[in-house]
């Protein structure tokens, strides 16, 4: 079983069940659509744009891919990137390529020029299909990536470099070609975030993609019934892998383009959405709507909204108590895990277990974890030590990169580069990047930690904690603040309110700015540590 015939059985089952819907609130007007596109185009208010799908026509969609990518000699061994924006012909498409036994290569919406060239070139990409927001930065690089695949334009006005989708599909058949796939089958190269250097490709079989369905639905109990909000970038393994609940039960999922806080709640809302899955900083942002009045709950239905639930990065105690006094009668889970481990799920706390908020849970369905020293023996419960992840969503390799594999796995065990404790119950806690630690004085800083801790002043909207140079101590922990707009914040009262933590723990660093944070919600603090970390150091005195 694939996921593949996951999407045959649901066409045939729900066929004309709404599988897909697109809502875009930048986009009022509604286009004209060609005759192949199918979509059930429905302009109910003039608020936002909407469209959707049926599982017969997803699947049919993913079938005229497939059809034509067959006739143009892609099959097992090739691979077809992609570079979309979240649209409701993401999941067809890259549905369609897997159809072929090709490996789907989703690229990051934010790549520039030169790391499309650089992607391609490391995934040896076969097609690029890519999109109207790309034509700038793909056309920058045409000429020299045409020599190594075709480049397919998904959008109105082609351009002259690139073939035309809808053209090339619109006589294929909607037939599911011969194609014979298994579990141990390549299905997909996904990038690393490239929080800790530059992206690396990430090669998993078809096994890992099946079993992160069966995580999904087996940590948040879908049913048909269910409506899930996606948000997050497709491209990524987070928001995928949790739409995989979705695909297993047949259910209805909304892909929501944009975050802002009041369309968020607009579609969870309109489409009586029953799971929604949020970065930390969206979170945030529809909390502080609520508090200022910007926002009211009276404002929307969200009685059939079950489950929020957060991945992708530590999450704040104080965060998840705030959203709780919002949102009584939700339940809460938080999802870790990896692009290495197919995305979220390798350990979930279980939303059963809300008073253990902090923590990132226990061993996920199918999934075994431990926490081990420099030398790969297990510590002490209590002691901090590398987390590693062993099971069936363990990715096959680093793709073209033998040493980078070989640092990572180890006699069939993931080692995740993350620092992390178990409780007395077994419990783990995320205690920051291995590459991230701050080791001032001989002590070993965690940033996550502090950044937890800061987290908790009501004035402080984000912040991360970095090591900077110091010529005494080695390093010194640093922390860059973003205050709440509307608030003011300054060093004297940050420094007052970090007395609470044990003097080697309080920053020696105060940074008032923006913190950056990549498309999934993570920090991106190599950025931070050369933005501060030399000559260009910031004066903590300017309180810009």
């Amino acid at each position: 079983m694939t996921i593949v015939h996951l999407l045959e059985e649901n066409a045939k089952k729900y066929a004309n069940d709404v599988a897909l819907v697109e809502i875009n609130p930048d986009q009022a007007e509604t286009r004209k659509l060609t005759w192949h596109e199918y979509e059930l185009v429905q302009p109910t208010n003039k608020r936002h744009y909407r469209r959707e799908i049926t599982w017969a026509v997803f699947n049919e969609k993913a079938n005229r891919l497939a059809n034509m990518l067959v006739q143009n000699g892609i099959g097992k061994g090739k691979k077809v990137a992609i570079l979309l924006m979240n649209c409701i012909d993401w999941l067809p498409i890259y549905f369609g390529i897997l159809k072929t036994g090709a490996l789907a290569v989703p690229l990051n919406f934010r790549y520039s020029s030169d790391e499309i060239d650089y992607c391609l070139d490391l995934a040896q990409a076969d097609v690029l299909i890519f999109g109207n927001e790309f034509v700038g930065r793909v056309e920058a690089v045409a000429d020299k990536i045409s020599k190594k695949c075709t480049l397919i334009y998904l959008g109105g006005s082609c351009p002259d470099f690139a073939d035309d989708y809808n053209d090339l599909i619109s006589e294929c058949s909607g037939a599911f070609p011969e194609c014979t796939l298994t579990e141990e089958d390549g299905a997909a190269i996904y990038f690393s975030s490239g929080t800790t250097g530059f992206p690396k490709a990430i090669l998993h079989k078809h096994q890992s993609l099946i079993h992160s369905c069966r995580v999904e639905q087996n940590h948040h109990s879908q049913t048909k019934d269910d409506c899930f909000l996606c948000i997050p970038p497709l491209y990524h393994t987070g928001a995928k892998m949790h739409w995989f609940g979705s695909l297993l039960t047949g259910s209805k999922a909304v892909i929501l383009k944009g975050t802002q806080s009041r369309n968020i709640l607009q579609a969870a809302s309109e489409e009586k959405c029953t799971i929604v899955w949020l970065l930390v900083p969206w979170a945030q942002d529809i909390l502080n709507a609520l508090d200022s009045g910007e926002i009211k709950l009276e404002e929307f239905d969200l009685t059939s909204w079950r489950l929020m639930h957060i991945g992708a990065q530590p999450v704040p105690q104080s965060l998840i108590k705030r959203w709780l006094e919002y949102f009584p009668n939700q339940q809460y889970d938080t999802n870790y895990g990896l692009s290495e481990s197919i995305g979220p799920g390798a350990v979930h706390l279980g939303v059963e277990n809300v008073h253990k908020v902090g923590a990132i849970g226990v061993a996920g369905y199918g999934w075994e974890i431990k926490i081990v020293d420099t030398e790969g023996r297990e510590v002490n419960q209590g002691e901090v030590g590398e987390l590693i992840l062993k099971g069936p969503g363990v990715m096959t390799c680093y793709y073209r990169d033998e040493e980078a594999t070989k640092n990572t796995l180890k006699n069939g065990w993931l080692y995740t580069g993350d620092m992390a404790m178990q409780d007395s119950e077994g419990f783990v806690y995320l205690v920051d990047r291995k590459k991230d630690v701050i080791i001032t004085g001989g002590e070993n800083l965690y940033p996550v930690q502090i950044e937890n801790f800061l987290a908790s002043n009501k004035k402080i909207k984000d912040v991360a904690v970095i090591g900077l140079p110091d010529a005494r101590l080695g390093e010194i922990a640093a922390a860059i603040i973003e205050v709440k707009n509307g608030m003011e914040l300054t060093e004297d009262e940050v420094n007052e309110f970090c007395l609470e933590l044990p003097r080697y723990k309080r920053p020696r660093k105060i940074i008032f700015a923006s913190v950056p944070r990549n498309p999934t919600g993570k920090i991106e603090k190599p950025r931070l540590r050369k933005m501060y970390g030399g000559e260009g150091l910031v004066d903590s005195q300017n309180k810009s």
